[in-house]
């Protein structure tokens, strides 16, 4: 159970480490624009080698950020549920902090999820046809990663969860 619970905790630190780097970061895209490199991220765009504030308000860009930001919000409440969960600290006999953790980790991936596909798709049908040499960037990457990640993670505190349960009921026989 702990093995789960350790692997679990690891993987949700990582993911929730690389949702913030993603997050933070401006090289969702690189293109080329008038024969020099730029890049953007949610927050700046860069363009020969000086960055400036998104100012424009565009719904998907507002949304991938609010996705990302709940995300985080939600692994890092899944990482203090998986950290309590070693402790056994529980004002309630039924609550289980490994079970609270995996439900947290999977609101944070179907949050991270659904940002990266927002992102994905309006660039590839909007901004993949107006600029010709352009691909997605690192920090993109990293957001499918930290997709994984957080399910994963989830995955493994449901493992854990359902491991403890199955002991409890055979203890109480």
């Amino acid at each position: 159970m702990y093995s789960f619970m350790g692997g679990a905790l690891f993987c949700a630190i990582i993911g929730n480490i690389l949702i913030v780097v993603s997050t933070a970061t401006d090289y969702w895209m690189q293109y080329r624009l008038s024969g020099s490199y730029a890049h953007q991220g949610l927050w700046r765009y860069c363009m020969a080698n000086k960055c400036y504030i998104q100012t424009a308000s565009i719904a998907y860009w507002n949304a991938t950020r609010a996705f990302m930001i709940l995300s985080g919000m939600a692994c890092f409440a899944g990482i203090m549920a998986g950290i309590l969960s070693f402790a056994h600290f529980s004002a309630f006999e039924r609550f289980s902090h490994s079970f609270a953790a995996g439900i947290m980790l999977f609101i944070s991936t179907l949050f991270v999820l659904l940002a990266m596909a927002i992102y994905t798709g309006v660039t590839l049908s909007f901004l993949g046809k107006r600029f010709g040499d352009w691909r997605f960037s690192w920090s993109c990457i990293l957001g499918w990663v930290a997709m994984l990640m957080t399910f994963f993670a989830g995955i493994l505190y449901m493992c854990a969860h359902r491991l403890y349960e199955s002991r409890r009921v055979v203890g109480s026989r």
